[in-house]
């Protein structure tokens, strides 16, 4: 499905939402594959596009934050997740507040 996703989008420009949110799908079938080598340059991609064409979309880039710091995670690179997690469980306090459902969740990854 991911791969799918991707070749109906690839056409698309780069700041199209669709091609962005396929490159998270491709990410996330690839991970889910067990391929997380392969999957960890396409979240770093999909973080970088984020953050430069839509950062004023926080949920958005919180949830490619999250997908990379997994991740990184499931590579034993648990360091660079924590500081990815802490930042995210930051940013959640922030925009939602400590009862927020998804602050929550972020907590308890820290």
């Amino acid at each position: 499905l991911g791969w799918a996703a991707w070749k109906t989008y690839l056409g698309r420009p780069e700041a199209d939402k669709c091609r962005c949110n396929a490159l998270y799908l491709v990410g996330s079938a690839l991970r889910s594959n067990g391929q997380t080598e392969e999957a960890l340059p396409v979240f770093e991609a999909n973080l970088a596009l984020r953050r430069r064409l839509w950062s004023h979309e926080e949920n958005s880039i919180l949830v490619a934050q999250t997908a990379l710091a997994v991740c990184l995670g499931d590579l034993g690179r648990h360091d660079e997740a924590l500081v990815l997690r802490r930042e995210i469980y930051a940013r959640r306090v922030a925009t939602r507040g400590v009862s927020d459902q998804a602050t929550i969740m972020a907590g308890g990854f820290v």
